[in-house]
């Protein structure tokens, strides 16, 4: 019998995108209030357009944020840093327009109880060392691979925006080989032909020696298909080529589509908010369940009310693949995990002020040691309650 094939595709976007600037800007105003008060309520958002930027939002904190310096200083780490990139760190203008949290929300999150309604996801599978999905880490990492190579100055032409795609091909429901990667980097005019329209083929050869191929080279084979700079140039990009808002990119920042978003973004919010804490919460218990070897395949699903501590409802999903029935992966997770706001920050350590990375190359699968979340440290005493279930 013949293998089922099909092709799944995951996009990421780099750190001088205008939406992972918004993220980043607000995750970094969360981060300076986190430093000072610890217990500061903050629900931060950012827009971005040509020359101009906006922070907004309700912040009540006992410290105080330079929003104006902050984010100068952010815009210059990654990379706004000359008018050729269309955006320039010295010269844009910033309005700051924050408030104070709304006493209608705060009386029911000082009581202990969500900051939101709503649903949260949780994943993990076995198609990498980090249990997460193929292609969304391979699109993260060529954004990475792209930010390295323009900071170490080894494609001197390269700009802060850019964007990647992968499509996987999977054999019945295992990730084979890559099909075809896009590449979309923004860079100054060095590098166009004799009509100014598209880049040079050396340029274009340079990025997918340099980027891709580091990257995907135990799934290229020689059909493996590349789409670089598809439009011809990219010399416009950053805020003036598109606008920007605080989390728009929740399939980039989560699953790559592989499983659901959830029905929130995070950056810009403080654990009490569970669209953060929670969808943290629900891929810490996701990838423990899969590291325990119960299921090769996890999905988590909880509702929360704002004002109530315990989720509304708890769902599993492994897809066929797991050992016990998803009725006992239901009492292990309420038996082994904190599940109330409360719970779920002192369990993860959330109220430090760690945001700031996670605003990039996504919230999950990764190694650093401020994604608590990450840990499979659960994994084997839930292996051995499974037993007795």
């Amino acid at each position: 019998m013949s293998a089922h094939k099909y092709l799944f595709t995951s996009e990421s976007v780099g750190e001088g995108h205008p939406d992972k600037v918004c993220d980043q800007i607000s995750d970094t105003v969360l981060d300076d209030v986190l430093r000072q008060d610890p217990y500061g309520r903050v629900a931060c958002e950012t827009y971005v357009t040509m020359g101009l930027l906006i922070v907004g939002g309700e912040i009540t904190t006992t410290g105080y944020v330079d929003v104006h310096n902050l984010t100068r200083n952010l815009l210059k780490e990654i990379g706004y840093i000359h008018p050729r990139y269309g955006f320039d760190y010295h010269t844009c203008a910033i309005i700051n327009t924050i408030h104070s949290q709304s006493p209608d929300i705060a009386q029911g999150v000082n009581a202990g109880g969500a900051g939101d309604q709503g649903f949260m996801i949780g994943f993990a599978c076995r198609e990498t060392e980090e249990l997460m999905p193929l292609p969304i880490m391979l699109a993260h990492k060529l954004v990475r691979r792209l930010a390295q190579v323009r900071r170490e100055g080894l494609l001197k032409y390269l700009g802060p925006d850019c964007k990647s795609q992968v499509s996987v091909e999977y054999h019945d429901g295992r990730p084979k080989k890559v099909d075809s990667c896009v590449l979309a980097c923004q860079h100054t005019e060095d590098i166009l032909d004799s009509t100014k329209e598209r880049i040079t083929k050396k340029a274009r050869q340079e990025l997918i020696d340099i980027i891709a191929k580091p990257v995907l080279k135990e799934y290229l084979t020689k059909d493996t298909k590349y789409y670089v700079n598809e439009t011809g140039k990219f010399v416009i990009g950053g805020p003036q080529s598109d606008t920007g808002m605080t989390g728009r990119k929740i399939v980039v920042d989560t699953y790559g589509g592989t499983a659901a978003p959830g029905g929130g973004a995070f950056s810009g919010k403080d654990p009490t908010k569970v669209d953060r804490s929670a969808a943290y919460m629900a891929r810490y218990i996701a990838k423990n369940i899969v590291a325990s070897g119960l299921a090769d395949k996890c999905l988590i699903h909880m509702a929360y009310v704002i004002g109530r501590a315990d989720p509304l409802a708890i769902m599993v999903d492994t897809f066929g693949t797991g050992k016990i029935s998803e009725t006992a992966f239901v009492k292990l997770i309420r038996q082994n995990f904190e599940l109330t706001p409360q719970g779920m920050i002192k369990s993860l350590d959330l109220l430090r002020p760690i945001y700031r990375k996670t605003a990039c190359y996504g919230h999950f699968g990764r190694t650093e040691p401020e994604f608590s979340w990450e840990a499979t440290d659960k994994a084997q005493e839930l292996k051995k309650q499974a037993k007795r279930l």
